[in-house]
């Protein structure tokens, strides 16, 4: 990287500390942005800049919103009784884009891991609790991921909402829709035979 101009070797550092992009994808951007008219790069400065001075984060759901709550917690039409918690925005826009979901969001921004440093107060479960106790939920999804981590969390949670009083459920997990038997790991074919539920012919 000694024949870059010392801006450039730093965006393109720069570029590489995004999730997925390896030296050579960076350097394609960094190409890409630095093109003659460079409209690309100045719109790419005006977001990144909006972002920084504009966004933050629910304060109820904890998801990024520009105002001090979401669009989906101020909604009227959501289910207030139903809470799914989940642990990053991904999660979240891949439940909203089922269209089969109604309910308000949790989002953890990760899952316990003490090694890492990550505890209950990084998740934000005392926000978490406190929601749970004021009465508005009903049920709670446990929507972690299904790694020893998001269990570990999963369980956690539950326990807070026993502590509440408030039902919690855990998402269904094991063969996917299309999937064939021969295909699918013991894990998940263990996982299918424990979820599994009444069949109505």
């Amino acid at each position: 990287m000694k024949e870059f101009s010392p801006a450039v070797r730093e965006l393109v550092d720069a570029l590489r500390t995004l999730p997925g992009v390896g030296p050579r994808t960076a350097q394609r951007m960094a190409f890409f942005l630095l093109r003659d008219e460079r409209h690309e790069a100045r719109r790419l400065q005006a977001a990144l800049e909006r972002v920084c001075t504009s966004v933050g984060r629910c304060r109820d759901c904890r998801m990024y919103c520009e105002d001090e709550t979401c669009e989906l917690c101020r909604a009227t039409r959501r289910n207030r009784a139903l809470l799914c918690v989940v642990e990053s925005p991904a999660d979240l826009m891949a439940f909203e884009a089922t269209g089969r979901y109604d309910g308000l969001y949790f989002v953890l921004f990760g899952h316990l891991s003490p090694l890492d440093g990550i505890g209950p107060d990084e998740l934000g479960l005392g926000r978490l609790h406190a929601r749970l106790r004021d009465g508005e939920v009903r049920e709670v999804i446990l929507a972690t991921n299904p790694t020893v981590e998001g269990e570990a969390t999963a369980q956690v949670i539950a326990a807070l909402c026993a502590e509440a009083g408030v039902a919690s459920s855990r998402l269904a997990h094991g063969v996917p829709a299309g999937g064939e038997l021969e295909y699918l790991d013991g894990a998940t074919l263990g996982c299918a035979l424990d979820g599994r539920r009444p069949y109505a012919a």
